[in-house]
């Protein structure tokens, strides 16, 4: 049996402002950021939005802990997560 992997990602909105999520499977929650009325209400007033940032954990509880801390975080503290992960 295939252990599924969860990641934590940043999108960043037509806004300019950032989402910060956690899934299982993300082209389909992209997708629904997007297009599906199942995308989250931040995100679905402020599309199209972009995956900016995504770290893979393999297990649930380790990428919600994770997700949690991100979002706990001011902007500029995201914005250099982001652009280290670039580098």
């Amino acid at each position: 049996m295939k252990k599924l992997s969860h990641i934590v990602y940043i999108l960043k909105c037509a806004d300019g402002t950032f989402y910060v999520g956690c899934t299982n499977d993300l082209a389909r929650r992209l997708h629904e950021h997007n297009h599906s009325p199942r995308g989250a209400r931040y995100t679905k007033q402020r599309r199209p939005v972009v995956l900016i940032y995504g770290e893979k954990f393999s297990t649930l509880r380790a990428a919600r802990r994770r997700e949690y801390e991100i979002k706990t975080w001011p902007r500029a503290k995201k914005f250099k997560l982001i652009k280290s992960a670039k580098a």
